[in-house]
């Protein structure tokens, strides 16, 4: 990626009043057999196109957006990482650094408010609002990422948890309750609207009666003084209906009272529908948001991760794992080899006996045990009842595995026979040992640190190996050993040991756990002198690897046929170029 990426200008003849044109360089994440890919990004008339390149900007755009509905999402863990979707359609995309990235989400976000389509708008046509965030440092100030992975919508509404929908179901279980309470309430007003008529009816005849009996009584007569119909009728023809006026205008009273409290009840079951209805459209418009980023999960992408309910299958893993290792190795063709030529002295050269400054450190009864066991068996036999089985063959390289899994991870043992002519042991452990040249044959490092100098045949070491997706990245933390043994035979032994300045499984990597053994036996014809053109080595690699994490069984073992084999032959390749021309050292 290029340094000055960004050009940003002010349109104002676009059509949305003035908005900021975007051009620049990102990584655009393709597929998950090219992985991430520099591409030239441009944001114009409210369209957001990419091109392979700039100089292709003019032949037409490889894809394109429309930001007016468009979502921003700043990645969780990525600091120059967002994405950019639209419906089922996503861009994911990574700027050079944080800065880089944030500029961009600014003039993306900008030119949606801009164009009336922010937060409130989206709402009610796009499932959801962009709420918009000034960093990534306020997404995060509410709290830990991993609850917010869980628990928190791609839009910036809070997804449900167990609980929630537990509750949200009980709220809907209550819904259900208040409708039925309310249906039942508005038949009872149906009851009391028919009394109350039948009730208004007799009342009304009965003044009816009066007023026909007394023509005389009117309203003029009357304005200051209150007639009571009941003490008119004592006395005369309409005593015999008082009775019947008095308990009819009792009932309408009742009646009167008892629809009162019944329309109070109705109007707050209604407003407590009203309110269950809307944690309804809430929990709906969650799941919505929910199934739509579990949809978006299923496709492949950058954030596809090893695990035994990952949704890539195994043969698209292994093509994935199988291109990053091809990358690595062009890469490591491609590298030109700097101009300077290390000599190698006595002290360099693996010492033909033990320094006595690793005899008394605390490590050495674990050193000296483990070694002795590995060089042991590094040259048994590998017939008989051993189970070792042949998976690779080639000259005189012969490779050997035994299938064992522990807790459901592969932790296959592997073995390595081969010949190398003109290296001696020595030379052969030199290499493999010496830090110095570890770079230049490992091509899955990408860091090394040497923890403590135990001696000069001991060392701790921590390194961090290229990521290779899908899979996590990885650590080690070691300590390497190197020894000579009778018959001409040295040996580097490497195996995981703890160091509480490097804690395992705090940060990005994953920390596999190795028991690595490289045993060499050189051997010359009787009264000869060994020399390059007489002396052939015998080679015993031995391995056994605790990944640390879950990977597909299959596509492990897939891998280990393919490259445990070029790596042999890349570093014994290495050893016999570096060591032509120079004296032997035995």
């Amino acid at each position: 990626m290029t340094e000055e990426t960004i050009t940003v200008s002010d349109n104002s003849d676009s059509d949305e009043g003035g908005a900021q044109e975007l051009r620049g360089h990102l990584s655009k994440w393709t597929n998950y057999i090219h992985g991430w890919q520099d591409r030239f990004i441009v944001l114009k008339d409210s369209t957001l196109s990419y091109y392979k390149s700039e100089l292709e900007s003019n032949l037409g755009c490889r894809g394109a957006l429309c930001l007016k509905k468009a979502k921003v999402k700043p990645h969780e863990f990525d600091d120059c990482r967002f994405d950019v979707s639209v419906n089922d359609c996503v861009w994911y995309l990574r700027a050079s650094n944080p800065e880089e990235k944030q500029q961009w989400i600014d003039v993306l976000e900008s030119f949606k408010v801009e164009s009336g389509y922010g937060t409130s708008s989206d709402s009610s046509s796009n499932g959801g609002g962009l709420r918009r965030h000034g960093s990534v440092t306020s997404l995060q100030s509410t709290g830990s990422h991993v609850w917010k992975r869980a628990f928190w919508a791609a839009d910036g509404t809070r997804t449900p948890s167990p609980t929630d929908v537990r509750s949200r179901a009980d709220s809907t279980e209550s819904y259900g309750r208040t409708a039925r309470r309310l249906t039942e309430k508005i038949q009872e007003l149906d009851t009391y609207s028919e009394l109350l008529s039948k009730q208004a009816v007799q009342l009304t005849q009965y003044f009816d009666m009066c007023v026909a009996s007394y023509p005389q009584i009117n309203d003029e007569g009357i304005e200051n003084e209150a007639i009571d119909a009941v003490k008119l009728a004592d006395g005369n023809d309409l005593s015999l209906h008082a009775g019947e006026v008095r308990g009819t205008s009792a009932s309408f009273r009742a009646t009167i009272g008892a629809t009162m409290a019944t329309l109070s009840h109705c109007a707050e079951l209604l407003r407590r529908r009203e309110k269950q209805a809307r944690q309804a459209e809430e929990l709906y418009m969650a799941l919505k948001t929910q199934l739509n980023e579990a949809r978006l999960a299923s496709k492949p992408g950058p954030d596809h991760e090893e695990g035994p309910h990952s949704t890539l299958p195994d043969d698209e893993f292994y093509d994935a794992v199988e291109t990053g290792f091809d990358k690595m190795e062009e890469e490591r063709c491609a590298r030109v080899a700097p101009p300077i030529e290390h000599t190698r002295d006595q002290v360099d050269l693996p010492p033909p006996a033990i320094d006595n400054r690793l005899t008394v450190h605390p490590l050495w009864p674990e050193i000296d045990r483990i070694s002795t066991e590995q060089i042991q068996a590094a040259f048994e036999g590998v017939g008989g009842e051993i189970g070792w089985q042949l998976f690779a063959e080639e000259g005189d390289m012969r490779m050997y595995r035994r299938e064992m899994e522990v807790d459901g991870m592969v932790m296959d043992p592997l073995k390595a026979m081969h010949k190398v002519r003109g290296v001696s042991a020595r030379e052969m452990c030199h290499y493999f040992f010496n830090p110095r040249y570890r770079y230049e044959w490992e091509t899955t490092l990408e860091n090394m640190t040497i923890v403590e100098e135990i001696s000069s045949d001991a060392l701790v070491f921590h390194q961090s190996f290229k990521r290779i997706w899908p899979a996590s990245q990885r650590d080690a933390l070691f300590w390497s050993h190197v020894r000579a043994a009778s018959g001409n035979t040295y040996a580097v032994t490497n195996h995981s040991t703890t160091n509480t300045q490097y804690p395992a499984n705090t940060g990005a990597c994953i920390r596999l756990f190795v028991t690595v053994c490289l045993a060499c036996r050189s051997s010359f014809p009787a009264g000869e002198t060994p020399s390059r053109d007489n002396i052939t080595t015998s080679i015993a690699y031995c391995s056994t690897v605790n990944p640390g994490g879950w990977a597909p069984a299959g596509v492990l073992r897939a891998v280990y046929k393919r490259e445990y084999p070029k790596f042999l032959k890349r570093f014994t390749g290495y050893v016999a170029e570096q060591c032509r021309g120079k004296p032997l050292a035995i």
